[in-house]
């Protein structure tokens, strides 16, 4: 996922300026130039609003956030949109989401706490982004206001070797984070999402991300050690330290990991690193069922191994992933100290054999390795009519295969569904993520999103069936709501019932900490004083 607002991560399209390397060969924009998510409808130059609920700048409040940040432009629609997938289909007929009446590009904490602070004393709402790579629309200015792009807190700051400890800018890119790190100090974070190439920093703390590594070296709260983070009133304060433990009361770290920029926007980011591996091994296996794959993964984990990456797709899966595999495919990729890493690949072998699997050639994890960033276009799909999606919950090994079984089953009874399959991936000793992935052609969306208000309904219809099918099934069967996507706009309308009564508790630090509510407003389901969130 982007900055502190929110991101998770999906592929990338090139946008204006100055281009780098993205996943799959794809090309995306410079630091300076944020995630253009989908183009509009060609011959299409300007973008109307989805969402009709903007509050309007006063110009004497623009005059004083020139004064505050160096950098302040006013309605630049690419800021109005990130990759949430039904967006795309708005974004086929000319629509964004939302248009913020103004874009500040802060260059330091201190203008971050400016900019902050004017807008909380005016009432304004403020979307903290970057890379706009989430999937749920976190990054989506749903009420106008200020957008506030954190790509220029950019760069490392400090490496601690002896300790591990990095300190880097929340707005620094993925994989230039990586080359830094690898290049300069022979480190490595370990954390590489899918969108590694348009996320940044700030984006992983605040949508809890996961990298396809996760099982060797932890999600990104396992990965933070402490934060700057700039409230909503202009303060600054600085949460955890260089020492590995403390019982210093609560940890407010966490407090703010998750909470996808409606509690403080995070300017700053310390992490823990670990020494370049100097081992790696591979491989591949099949069983002829879902659940058969999964208790030999939860037997792995049981035992201590944490091999970077355990991943189980099943037979639909497999066959696209595997040429054609009839069988669910297991694929293992492990790095580290080579003693430790031979150590896992034989706890890895001895439960595979022990759980009935089929020895598969290595080269498919591999081959893996190679493709694992190539993503679909979804402009493309939705050309032709498909509405697309991916859902990633968690649930604990006692609840898994139910949650698989249950949330394909009510997906597949959603009328239009056309595709629906699963993986396990990012497993732990208590349980692992399922990642959900379903496509649908909806009666009346045959044609695409340009053809009109009729096929927008239609898609949005489909879309919203089939998250409540999978979301509500896996919340029955004892699934959490997200693993690493976060919550965003998407999601907002589930949280209150995940949560229970501690979605109370949310709301009080919510009011605390942002009286006048102006961070990242409509997400995470949040009262809100500018109005109910525009979707569903």
């Amino acid at each position: 996922m982007t900055g502190s607002g929110a991101a998770g991560g999906n592929q990338g399209e090139a946008g204006a300026g100055e281009n780098r390397s993205g996943p799959a060969g794809q090309r995306t924009p410079a630091p300076a130039s944020p995630l253009a998510p989908a183009p509009a409808r060609q011959g299409r130059r300007r973008w109307t609003s989805r969402f009709s609920a903007e509050v309007p700048l006063d110009p004497r409040v623009l005059g004083r956030l020139r004064e505050a940040c160096s950098s302040v432009v006013e309605g630049d629609p690419d800021a109005g949109r990130d990759w949430w997938p039904i967006s795309v289909w708005w974004a086929g007929a000319g629509e964004a989401p939302a248009v913020p009446e103004a874009v500040a590009r802060p260059g330091s904490t201190a203008e971050v706490a400016a900019v902050l602070a004017v807008c909380h004393d005016a009432g304004v709402p403020v979307t903290p982004a970057a890379g706009r790579s989430g999937v749920c629309g976190g990054a989506v200015p749903v009420f106008g206001g200020v957008s506030l792009d954190l790509t220029g807190l950019a760069g490392i700051a400090t490496v601690d070797d002896a300790s591990l400890l990095v300190d880097v800018g929340a707005g620094t890119w993925g994989d230039e984070l990586e080359s830094a790190l690898r290049s300069g100090h022979g480190l490595t974070v370990g954390h590489w999402p899918q969108s590694i190439a348009i996320s940044t920093v700030g984006g992983w703390v605040a949508c809890r991300g996961a990298g396809q590594y996760s099982t060797r070296y932890g999600k990104i709260e396992d990965l933070v050690a402490g934060l700057e983070v700039a409230l909503a009133d202009g303060r600054v304060v600085r949460t955890g330290g260089r020492a590995p433990r403390s019982a210093t009361g609560p940890d407010l770290t966490q407090l703010f990991v998750g909470a996808e920029g409606t509690l403080g926007v995070v300017t700053e980011v310390r992490l823990r690193a670990r020494p370049l591996p100097a081992g790696e091994t591979r491989g591949a296996w099949a069983w002829e069922d879902f659940g058969s794959g999964l208790d030999a993964c939860r037997r792995i984990l049981r035992r201590g191994a944490t091999p970077a990456v355990l991943r189980l797709y099943d037979r639909v899966e497999s066959a696209r992933h595997f040429a054609g595999l009839d069988g669910c495919g297991l694929v293992v990729v492990d790095e580290g100290d080579p003693g430790l890493v031979a150590a896992t690949a034989a706890v890895v072998e001895e439960e595979c054999r022990a759980g009935g699997a089929d020895r598969l050639d290595p080269a498919l994890a591999e081959r893996w390795l190679r493709q694992r960033n190539e993503v679909p276009s979804l402009a493309d799909l939705a050309g032709t009519g498909i509405v697309a999606d991916t859902v990633e919950v968690a649930a604990s090994w006692a609840s898994l295969a139910g949650v698989h079984s249950g949330a394909l089953e009510a997906l597949r009874a959603v009328e239009g569904t056309i595709a629906a399959s699963a993986h396990q991936s990012h497993a732990y000793q208590d349980g692992a993520c399922l990642y959900f992935t379903f496509a649908g052609r909806p009666a009346g969306a045959e044609s695409g999103p340009s053809s009109g208000p009729a096929a927008q309904e239609a898609a949005e219809a489909y879309y919203r069936a089939a998250w409540d099918a999978i979301t509500t099934a896996a919340l029955r069967r004892g699934g959490t709501l997200s693993h690493h996507h976060g919550v965003g706009l998407n999601r907002g309308r589930y949280l209150a019932g995940a949560l229970g009564p501690a979605f109370e508790v949310l709301a009080a630090l919510k009011a605390a900490l942002d009286p006048a509510g102006i961070l990242n407003p409509g997400k995470l389901g949040l009262p809100s004083p500018f109005g109910p969130p525009p979707w569903p």
